[in-house]
């Protein structure tokens, strides 16, 4: 069968597909833990080498316990081996040139677009995510062999529990079909439709030594139209919609601008209690922001390098009801970026913080915060109501820059 495999569990000396989850190590380890497709028999234990088998071993996100591994690089935008790409899902009449001359806030204005080329960017769109969004199911395992890459796909934890994505480079999850927002911002704005990874209602969700970007078409070179950045990625991780007991270790998250959004809107009562999530030992480099947001969600953040670049807007955000516990990460930032840029608050009003590095140094981030955006933003008070009891080993912020450094990211499991 092309692209799949069904491969004995013993192939390799080491078979990382059956690890799970460490005891205590994050949020995901809560109650019975982590352990994807760990129990999966060998006629469930798949090597994938091109999209179709991918497609297969997933088996339309079903439940059944499944290790996929996958080989070489993996190209969501494909068809029979041939590569896809944007003129190829365009139908009903669509061009962007078109699209813009319909949609010119000069002469369309501040509506919503409608009329004959939204309704055939809509029918475009439809068909590039039906080739590029793969569901992920319950009990899943799916991990990268050596120097593994799955590009240009979606990958989509949709109300799934008990799933392990290891040692991928996921990259380049291009919407050919942005969708012109007039009034986002209050300038209008370009919305996108991918993430690399979304965890949507997801629980027991281990992510681990993954590296995700926009490798191979970054946004900063694409064009600008209607005075704002024609964009063509999304989030590198969501977790949203009442999403739970996640662990995000050691992967590195690189070249974005939107990189991790816990929790999706201000409104969305139902994430109380949900969207526990605990982030370590991760790189973030050349990041604008979003690293993470948080929406309602208890979210532990400890042991984390950021490596700060132009664009930077802020590192972590505190919004709505969110309870971020923070410590021991190291800041890296040009010398134009200060302490104070690397925290911003919307409604939030809880961050703890304890043993930050900015530059070498040790700092303060709520007294900074308070100190110097306190007139635009809310104070930030160190009472997140809870205390993390559910984490590896915490080392000084020093410590874990230069591991993180070092062992972050695909390729890089020790």
């Amino acid at each position: 069968m092309l692209g799949l495999l069904c491969v004995p569990a013993h192939a390799e000396a080491r078979d990382i597909g059956r690890d799970t989850l460490p005891a205590g190590d994050g949020w995901a380890s809560y109650g019975a833990g982590t352990t994807g497709g760990a129990a999966a028999d060998d006629a469930h234990v798949y090597t994938v080498t091109d999209r179709a088998g991918l497609v297969r071993a997933l088996d339309n996100g079903s439940d059944t316990p499944k290790i996929i591994r996958i080989a070489g690089t993996v190209d969501a935008n494909t068809d029979d081996g041939d590569h896809l790409d944007c003129a190829d899902y365009a139908t009903g009449g669509y061009s962007p040139k078109k699209y813009l001359a319909a949609y010119d806030p000069r002469t369309w204005g501040s509506a919503k677009p409608s009329g004959p080329q939204e309704e055939a960017r809509k029918a475009s769109a439809a068909r590039q995510a039906e080739r590029v969004v793969l569901p992920v199911g319950s009990n899943t395992t799916l991990v990268g062999l050596r120097g593994a890459v799955l590009k240009g796909a979606s990958l989509q934890v949709r109300n799934a529990d008990n799933v392990i994505v290891r040692n991928l480079d996921l990259r380049d999850a291009y919407d050919c079909f942005p969708v012109w927002q007039p009034n986002t911002g209050g300038l209008g704005d370009w919305k996108t439709a991918y993430d690399n990874l979304w965890l949507t209602g997801a629980t027991h969700v281990w992510v681990d030594h993954v590296t995700a970007s926009d490798k191979g078409h970054p946004d900063e070179a694409e064009p600008t139209y209607f005075a704002r950045n024609y964009l063509r990625h999304d989030g590198l991780l969501d977790i949203t919609n009442g999403s739970d007991l996640v662990t995000v270790s050691w992967s590195r998250f690189t070249g974005h601008d939107k990189a991790i959004l816990i929790g999706n809107g201000d409104t969305v009562a139902g994430d109380r209690g949900k969207l526990r999530v605990t982030l370590h030992h991760n790189a973030f480099e050349s990041i604008a922001q979003r690293a993470p947001r948080v929406r309602f969600g208890q979210v532990h953040l400890y042991n984390n390098r950021y490596e700060v670049t132009d664009g930077h807007r802020y590192s972590v955000g505190v919004s709505t009801e969110s309870g971020i516990h923070a410590e021991n990460n190291a800041f890296h930032t040009p010398g134009h970026v200060e302490a104070a840029d690397l925290v911003k608050s919307w409604n939030g009003t809880a961050l703890h913080q304890s043993g930050t590095l900015f530059n070498g140094y040790p700092v303060d981030l709520l007294a900074i915060h308070n100190a110097y955006n306190g007139g635009s933003e809310r104070d930030l008070t160190a009472d997140v109501g809870w205390t993390p009891t559910l984490h590896t080993k915490i080392d000084s912020a020093a410590v874990a820059d230069r591991e993180v450094a070092r062992g972050a990211g695909a390729g890089r499991i020790p």
